[in-house]
């Protein structure tokens, strides 16, 4: 009972963090289809509850955003938690593997750029924030 108390408070914590930096949860498919047909540019960080989604992904996905140029949409899909959720996600992300934690970058529900976990794991949080800000830099406008 303890482990999935535990568990269960990791991935709240995860939830949390990601929501305080400004991402919408997409938490079904429906969620996902009406988040992906906005117009403009939308950055999805496929969340998850290991070790580099904590210590580089989700940092990385907190202080990208703060750059001239950034997505008009920041959302979320969690990773083992919200399945479905996170299955149609990838649905959009033509050609690339499941990875997570990682991120897509769509303009106007097509998929612009992606940067998988080999892109995030083992890096610092600074060096995924460059690669972030690069993607904004080529896809999206002035804040």
């Amino acid at each position: 009972m303890f482990q999935f108390q535990l568990f269960n408070d990791i991935v709240e914590q995860a939830r949390r963090e990601i929501v305080a930096a400004g991402y919408e949860e997409l938490r079904t498919p429906k969620d996902v289809d009406q988040a992906f047909a906005r117009k403009g540019t939308t950055l999805v960080m496929i969340n998850s509850v290991c070790g580099c989604a904590g210590g580089i992904a989700r940092p990385a996905a907190a202080h990208a955003i703060h750059y001239d140029k950034r997505p008009d949409y920041l959302v979320t899909v969690f990773a083992g938690q919200d399945k479905e959720a996170t299955a149609r996600a990838r649905e959009y992300f033509d050609g690339h593997p499941p990875s997570s934690p990682s991120f897509a970058l769509l303009k106007d529900g097509k998929l612009c750029t992606m940067i998988p976990r080999h892109e995030i794991e083992g890096h610092e949080p600074v060096a995924v924030i460059q690669k972030l800000q690069a993607a904004f830099e080529q896809y999206c406008d002035e804040v």
